[in-house]
């Protein structure tokens, strides 16, 4: 580009930056900017488009087409050039409009007459928020530089109309940070919260995209990214020898902050009239529209990377870190793209809800948030780029739906289910200490879920009889380095001293597939759901496993004991996992520690496989808990994290529901006790149907356990089995709806 153009660019910027400056209504602004863009462009028709909504398109301010088309004319995303630019993120430049694929001729705004187009979207960091278009009636391609000039351009709209510069306070468009957000999105733990936003890592604001002196502004980038790349030398050397996944991710780091190509297209950009801030946030915006159309996985990572430097970039050169002076609020929900479990548990219980970008129902922030008893959201598209800190949100667990900055209408009903909720529990809370009978004298055994010592006050208040389940792999995964014998022997006793005598059953470590220790070498697998994982990894290395049933011991130090082996699909392998409990025992009795006056030891059964297991296994094993999260997914060979076919099946399926019939009936055969751990247990119809095919003691979360108790004490069993037997015979797929009829029948609505 020559220093001439250069100079028109950085001049167009300065006329913008006027323009954004004075004090005057946001439609004036935008009036203002059409009409210097098209007089510096050369051009009859400049005009912006920005959202109304996610699928809609307004024209907000126009220099050449009819002043009464502004607010009036609107398009869906890829309808018409303007849509189409809007939907690819793609410019679109012709010298001939209406021949062009997609044309649409709008007969209100006059273009007829308008034979060249270009078209560029308006986005930051990846998200759309409008168009920006030149139109004139010669027939013309627009130059590249031109082209580049208009994207500078449109760059420094989009800051603006992040910030909400072109919003006035009679205007009928709102700033985006402003207007009510309704996000569909995945649940990975039920609960209803309502409080403010606190995003985890706050977003860097550019608030002067535009700069007066280019040789101030490539300073400021050099030595920033000077800045940068020591610091990422830095985290290397700590790194070093340490784990393989994090030193390519900061290898990849210095490879960005030392890319020669990354480093010109930046200096362009600030010599064309960007700061130093809106160069860097222009390459990022780059990268994250590119990551939208990428496929390949490795690829999309090393966006990803690129996106993080330059976030990293950014807070070095506004010096807006972490820390950014606003306090967390009374109410947090907590905002962020990903989270690991150590964060996550520092944060405690002062959070109301989380609301996540990515992650998954099996993920390490799920079992914490389980754990805590925090509703959780994932996969909630561009959440952190919505919200702000301080912004009121409400997210519902059970739905998997965050509203965002809500209206009036929404916040009513919203605080009307959870006053339903709050007096649903009060209920609850009346029957407490009464037994979990039907009306036809079954007696159901609830306990709860654990995973953390701040889980045990529950115990007593939630009425459950004991502990079913508690997770001992969250006290590995929040380390960085494998904790102590004597440290787990600690906790685990001060679990149960905390259960005042009542049964615990703890767990070994659950560990592989989605839980990856952070100092242990991830495998390489191309299913991990079925590869390398819990009772596998205690066999291959049994040395961490010995270690931890030495802790449990200790920990129970002559009292009675419940242990049991996750993830068993054979026989052997719970030989085995025995064998390695016997070992464990004879070196207590050498050192002379005591021993459990009665130890149990059980298996999960979350492998169809082990439901066909030869009957030496249930004349041998001690007892057993379905492990129904895993169960059903490879029940139906239905990924759980797949969200496009976890739903697909239901756990009221006649055919698994028939499978755990024949689950009970051989543990009935031999007296076995027999219990069933996960989601499903905890959801009073799903729960109410495993008690009607056998089982009688479920584990769940501890909130779920009054609504469960509830529904239990107003239902006759028998007649709850025998509807499900005559829509098995009738050839019905799910019981679901004959089951949910027939409570309606007796007045009980689920």
């Amino acid at each position: 580009m020559s220093e001439s153009t250069e100079s028109e660019s950085r001049k167009l910027l300065g006329r913008l930056r006027e323009a954004l400056a004075e004090d005057s209504a946001g439609q004036e602004r935008l009036d203002k900017i059409t009409h210097l863009i098209a007089s510096s462009m050369g051009t009859e028709v400049c005009s912006i488009y920005l959202f109304r909504d996610s699928e809609t398109l307004e024209l907000c301010a126009t220099e050449g087409l009819k002043a009464e088309s502004v607010h009036q004319t609107r398009l869906r995303v890829g309808e018409g050039l303007v849509g189409r630019v809007a939907k690819s993120s793609h410019i679109i430049n012709t010298a001939d409009a209406p021949k062009e694929k997609g044309f649409r001729y709008m007969p209100e705004t006059g273009e007829e007459i308008y034979s060249s187009f270009c078209g560029v979207p308006i986005q930051r960091l990846g998200e759309n928020l409008g168009v920006l278009v030149v139109q004139s009636k010669e027939a013309r391609d627009f130059s590249a530089d031109e082209t580049y000039a208009l994207e500078v351009v449109a760059m420094v709209l989009a800051e603006m109309t992040e910030l909400g510069a072109f919003v006035g306070e009679h205007d009928a468009m709102q700033a985006r940070h402003r207007q009510s957000v309704l996000i569909k999105a995945g649940s990975a733990q039920e609960g209803t919260a309502e409080g403010h936003v606190w995003l985890h890592e706050p977003r860097v604001v550019v608030t002067n995209p535009i700069a007066d002196d280019p040789e101030t502004e490539l300073k400021r980038l050099d030595e920033a990214v000077d800045t940068l790349r020591v610091g990422v030398d830095k985290m290397l050397e700590g790194a070093a020898g340490g784990d393989k996944e994090q030193l390519q991710v900061l290898e990849a780091y210095r490879m960005f902050a030392n890319s020669k190509g990354w480093m010109k297209r930046m200096q362009s950009d600030i010599a064309r009239g960007l700061s130093a801030e809106a160069a860097v946030e222009k390459e990022q915006s780059t990268a994250r529209a590119r990551m939208e159309q990428v496929t390949d996985a490795y690829l999309r990572e090393r966006l990803h990377d690129l996106d993080d430097v330059s976030n990293r970039l950014l807070r070095i050169l506004t010096g807006q870190g972490a820390q950014t002076g606003a306090e967390l609020p009374a109410d947090p929900i907590l905002v962020a793209r990903n989270i690991g479990p150590g964060e996550l548990l520092e944060y405690g219980r002062s959070l109301r809800g989380i609301v996540l970008e990515e992650g998954s129902v099996g993920s390490h922030a799920a079992i914490v948030a389980r754990a805590l008893a925090i509703p959780l959201i994932i996969h909630a598209d561009r959440i952190t780029t919505e919200a702000l800190n301080g912004d009121h949100i409400m997210v519902d667990g059970d739905q998997g739906i965050v509203h965002l900055r809500p209206d009036e209408t929404v916040v009513n009903a919203f605080r009307d289910k959870i006053a339903m909720q709050a007096e649903a529990q009060e209920r609850y809370a009346s029957i407490r200490d009464k037994p979990a009978t039907t009306l036809d004298g079954v007696t159901m055994s609830l306990t709860m879920n654990a995973g953390l010592m701040a889980d045990l006050p529950s115990l007593e208040g939630s009425g459950a009889e004991g502990v079913g389940l508690f997770r001992t792999e969250l006290q590995f995964l929040v380390r960085s380095q494998m904790p102590k014998r004597s440290e787990l022997s600690a906790l685990y006793a001060r679990v149960m001293d905390a259960a005042k005598g009542k049964r615990v059953v703890f767990r070994t470590l659950d560990i592989g597939s989605d839980k990856v220790l952070p100092y242990m070498t991830p495998e390489d697998e191309p299913n991990p759901a079925l590869g390398w994982r819990a009772i596998r990894v205690g066999l291959d290395k049994p040395g961490v496993m010995r270690m931890q049933l030495q802790a449990l011991l200790r920990a129970a130090n002559g009292r009675p004991l419940s242990v049991m082996f996750p993830f068993i699909a054979q026989y052997e392998e719970y030989t085995r996992a025995v064998w390695e409990m016997e070992k464990a025992k004879e070196r207590e009795r050498k050192l002379g520690h005591p021993l459990p006056e009665k130890l149990d030891l059980g298996a999960m059964l979350e492998t169809p496989s082990l439901g066909f297991a030869p009957q030496k296994f249930f004349d041998e094993v001690g007892f057993l808990s379905i492990g129904g999260n895993d169960l059903k997914q490879f029940f139906f060979a239905a990924d759980r994290e797949n969200e496009r076919v976890r739903k697909r099946y239901d756990t009221l399926n006649v055919s698994f529901l028939t499978f755990l019939e024949g689950i009970v009936a051989r543990c009935n055969h031999n007296a076995t006790p027999l219990s069933f751990c996960g989601e499903d247990a905890g959801r009073p119809l799903e729960a109410l149907c495993l008690a009607a095919m056998g089982l009688r003691t479920l584990s769940m979360r501890p909130a779920s356990i009054g609504p469960v108790k509830n529904l239990f004490r107003r239902v006759n069993l028998a007649e709850v089995r025998q509807v499900i037997i005559d829509a098995r015979d009738q050839g019905e797929q799910s019981v679901r709806k004959p089951v949910k009829d027939y409570l309606a029948s007796q007045g009980i609505i689920v």
